[in-house]
């Protein structure tokens, strides 16, 4: 039977239209061409001989007319607008619990740029959308086909702006954000049938103004979701295809986006016509399920009987995808797409209202199925289905008909006022049975000022906000979020055991011994004791695993730690797998098991194009931690060799400093020998810095504390390095060759003289002294005290020596130099040098008294006589017994004494030396006597000690 024509089936509507025109512009013009293409477009897609279901993403009204018609027509092939590499999964939705998304990943890229990576598409599947009943009547209805025609999910980033790989479809990355159920999805790319919005914002805008609604999915609710709610197919169909030609006319012409629709609809027809050739099956007995605004398509290949040539589909990329389930959310799906928060929650409770209400038997899979009511099952009421190809026209009268007044139910609304209010008592806000009334009587007027003939759950959810919440939120959810979770709640998916890959199912097989419920979606609380319990270490072994892999919350350790040589005996984990569902199975995407994506990352991680010799040091960590595999040690080691020595500055120092420390600690504990990879490190690292260390000092973009990286490696590997071939005269050379100008670069190179034995502790601290009685250096002195602290990490054995120079420069310095220097100090000692802190510290605790009545009688050391060098202590008792020599003989100092015109006076031994006077005051003046004569008899005990040492060598020789 052959499609009527259009003045046959829509003739009244073009004229009233064209009238309508005629009377509000005045001519027929722009406005007229629109309004009859639109009538053109329905028909067009009625027209067609392969019968077009036109649907809106998650619309009860199109769930509820795809359930009638599936049941009515029973067709044998169903064409579905979804990715067509997609298909292989949908089975696996037989043991899921909805929503779930179906998702294709891809972390290796080719084609694609690199920083796009990793690739990731889902399409959210929800119990109250067309598509998944269409799915379970595919699946569950022997010899029923489905297929899959919309392009691949690598096409998706083909043809996609170079840009913005998620603005491809106009679909946005919902929220990532761990502990919010808003980012299940991640920061996938979203690709769902019928888009249906508009792609005009001034069209949008003018809508939501004068529907008296603030947001798409309310006008699109109260207009059209609940008038096609109990329509008939042929009105269903018409009314979808004319909003989909609304959109589609009304939109900016010469866009990407439109460009890149068309091309999905020259895509999708061509498939379809493949599949056709190339099977023996009717087009009568086929359904064409897609998005209204595709069925309003103009391409040259749309229908069955256009001549136009195949769309030509360009080939895949080598990028290589994996596919699987991962669990969904009403939130997420909401974040993702656009929509209102708690849009969907309320289409879910509208969806099985209208089940309810008319009596419908939706098609399940068996992982969804549930019993029916008592006394319905097996009901189902249908409409009268058309016949193919016959088109009447149901348009018009729809279009004038007034709107359905359908009267308040006050049952329904008071119920919702009173739990709103138990609700909101419950989390903490004084509500009481006068608020549940506010609530009721607000949301009848606000019904009334949008012209709506009853509250919608949009007017009850502003009303409680108003009436409820006022001005103060007392928990952590408002009152618009107690509405979602009254109306239905933030339903969240699960993947069941049996469609999770195989790295999923092997992880919970593993920590099956914990006796825990992984796959709840709570916080549950391990305990082991890996002493009493040997069978529990696999277990911490594949947490500690994990816990690098997966996001923080997911697997969290409350006691216990792993480090380098350490194991806990034992440990308490906070483990949510569940609610970390979708990162678990994006792990399996990667390997067979945890311990081969730990090691394919640690050697991307020291592969990649920004490694550094840090990365590759902490991939050796890592690898001696988690995985017990030295010849992945090894390789990660060499690795750090070869990046140490193509680094070109010091960024990195601090950390390699710190983490070569830790891992040479680690094998002197553990192992005889050092591994050939760490001695390869530790020379290349000195050469390396030998040779860098000259132009770092001077740059001014290198750090005071990278250049002192750089000296503690060189001080503190030295006896390493040279006993393992380096030359001490490469340090020497590095250190004579570098002129720093800033101040704390020259203080810190004047510490590296000190440690070489260029530069005396004395004239050190002369050197100091001299900046602080110079008034041109005082206001730099703080520099040079900073560089004098970063120098304790290579130079340890400086830190009496700064605290002396801290303590002088906090006694001397004037206030305007020290009081905006001490936060710097205090910032800098925490941010950049926190292992310095603990020496300083010691050190002062060891040169300041520790009580305070000590401090009034305390002598800071560096002001007290330094205690006596062992040459004085040597000369001490010969000098002792020449002044008695001299006492005991005081000729000789008399005689000098009368000639220098002295009177000779000596003091009695016994009396004290309350004064001098005479030959005493003149030894006391001039001691270069005593001093002759000490020195002499020094030489003559050297000397016998010298001949008895001689004596007794001769003797045991």
């Amino acid at each position: 039977m052959t499609a009527p024509t259009v003045a046959g089936t829509f003739g009244a509507l073009r004229e009233q239209l064209s009238d309508a025109v005629s009377a509000f512009a005045g001519s027929p013009d722009a406005l007229g061409e629109i309004l009859a293409g639109m009538v053109d477009d329905v028909d067009r897609a009625l027209g067609e001989r392969l019968e077009i279901f036109p649907v809106c993403h998650h619309s009860p009204a199109s769930a509820l007319a795809m359930v009638r018609r599936l049941r009515a027509k029973q067709p044998r092939v169903i064409y579905l607008e979804l990715c067509e590499d997609l298909q292989p999964l949908l089975g696996e939705l037989r043991n899921c619990r909805l929503p779930v998304a179906v998702q294709a990943f891809a972390s290796e890229l080719s084609g694609f740029p690199a920083d796009w990576g990793p690739l990731s598409v889902v399409a959210p599947i929800t119990e109250a959308s067309a598509e998944y009943q269409a799915i379970a009547y595919a699946l569950e209805t022997p010899g029923v086909e489905l297929v899959l025609v919309d392009r691949s999910t690598d096409h998706v980033f083909q043809w996609s702006p170079r840009t913005n790989p998620a603005a491809g479809d106009g679909d946005t990355g919902a929220a990532t954000d761990a502990g919010d159920e808003s980012g299940l999805h991640g920061d996938a790319v979203g690709v769902e049938i019928g888009d249906l919005r508009p792609r005009f914002a001034e069209l949008e805008a003018y809508l939501l103004h004068h529907g008296k609604v603030r947001h798409w999915s309310e006008w699109w609710d109260q207009y059209v979701e609940r008038p096609l709610a109990g329509a008939d197919y042929d009105t269903y169909r018409q009314v979808m295809v004319l909003i989909g030609s609304l959109f589609r006319r009304l939109r900016p012409a010469g866009s990407d986006r439109l460009d890149r629709d068309e091309d999905r609809e020259r895509y999708m027809w061509t498939r379809m016509r493949q599949h056709l050739t190339a099977s023996d099956v009717d087009a009568a007995d086929c359904l064409y399920v897609c998005g209204a605004f595709h069925a309003a398509s103009r391409v040259e290949q749309f229908g069955l009987g256009s001549t136009a040539a195949d769309f030509e589909i360009t080939p895949r990329t080598d990028t290589r995808w994996r596919y699987g389930l991962i669990p969904s959310s009403h939130s997420a799906i909401e974040a993702q797409f656009s929509l209102a928060p708690g849009s969907v929650s309320i289409a879910a409770a509208t969806w099985t209202k209208a089940v309810s209400r008319h009596r419908l038997s939706p098609y399940r899979l068996d992982g969804q199925r549930v019993a029916p009511p008592r006394g319905r099952r097996g009901l189902s009421t249908t409409l009268p289905s058309p016949t193919v190809g016959s088109v009447s026209d149901s348009l018009t009268s729809f279009l004038a008909a007034p709107p359905d007044l359908d009267g308040l139910d006050e049952a329904e609304l008071r119920g919702w006022c009173v739990d709103i209010v138990r609700l909101a008592r419950r989390n903490g806000y004084l509500a009481s049975t006068a608020d549940a009334i506010a609530v009721f009587e607000t949301s009848v007027l606000l019904a009334g000022l949008r012209n709506r003939a009853r509250p919608t759950p949009y007017d009850f959810a502003d009303a409680a906000v108003t009436c409820i919440e006022k001005d103060v939120v007392p928990g952590r959810r408002d009152v618009r979020r107690l509405c979602e979770i009254l109306l239905g709640g933030d339903r969240v998916g699960q993947v069941g055991y049996d469609a999770l890959p195989p790295l999923a199912r092997d992880v919970l097989d593993r920590l099956q011994p914990l006796g825990l419920a992984l796959e709840k979606r709570t916080v549950q609380r391990a305990l082991l004791d890996l002493t009493g319990q040997a069978e529990l270490a696999r277990c911490s072994d594949l947490l500690w695993i994990l816990r690098h892999l997966l996001p923080p919350d997911a697997v969290r350790p409350i006691m216990g730690e792993r480090r380098l040589g350490h194991r806990s005996i034992q440990e308490s984990w906070d483990l949510a797998l569940g609610r970390n569902q979708r990162a678990l199975i994006e792990l399996g995407y990667e390997g067979v098991t945890v311990e081969q994506v730990l090691e394919q990352r640690l050697r991307r991680a020291v592969r990649g194009p920004d490694a550094t010799a840090s990365d590759a040091l902490a991939a050796v960590e890592d690898a001696i931690r988690l995985l017990d595999s030295p010849r992945l040690v090894d390789e990660l080691g060499a690795r750090a060799v070869d990046l140490l020595r193509a680094e070109r500055t010091a960024d990195g120092a601090p950390d390699v400093l710190r983490r070569i420390r830790r891992l040479l600690a680690h094998y002197r504990a553990t192992r005889p020998i050092l591994p050939a990879w760490c001695e390869a490190f530790v020379t290349t690292g000195y050469a390396h810095y030998c040779t860098l260390l000259p132009t770092s000092i001077a740059a001014e973009e290198t750090e005071v504390r990278q250049v002192a990286a750089m000296l503690g490696f060189l001080f503190s590997m030295e006896g390493l390095a040279l006993s393992l071939g380096c030359d001490r005269s490469q340090l020497e050379l590095a250190v004579a060759q570098s002129h720093p100008t800033a101040p704390a670069k020259v203080a810190l190179l004047w510490a590296g003289q000190h440690q070489l034995g260029l530069l005396p502790l004395a004239e050190l601290r002369a050197r100091c002294a001299e900046l602080l009685t110079n008034p041109l250096v005082v206001p730099a002195f703080p520099q040079y005290l900073a560089g004098l602290v970063h120098a304790l990490e290579p130079v340890p054995g400086l830190a009496p020596f700064v605290v002396e120079t801290m303590s002088t420069a906090f006694a001397r310095l004037p206030d305007p130099v020290l009081l905006p220097w001490l936060p710097t100090l205090i910032t800098t000692l925490r941010d950049q040098g926190p292992e310095l802190v603990p020496l300083l510290v010691r050190e002062a605790g060891r040169t300041f008294p520790g009580a305070l009545t000590e401090l009034d009688a305390w002598v800071p050391p560096w002001l007290t006589p330094p205690p006596p060098t062992r040459e004085a202590v040597t000369l001490a008792a010969p000098q002792r017994q020449a002044g008695l020599l001299l006492v005991a003989h005081p000729e000789t100092v008399d005689a000098v004494a009368g000639l220098l015109g002295h009177e000779g006076g000596w003091l009695p031994a016994a009396d004290p030396p309350a004064g001098l006077s005479g030959a005493a005051a003149l030894l006391a003046t001039h001691p270069e006597t005593m001093e002759a004569v000490a020195a002499l008899r020094a030489g003559s005990a050297t000397g016998r000690r010298d001949t008895a040492a001689r004596r007794e060598i001769d003797r045991d020789g």
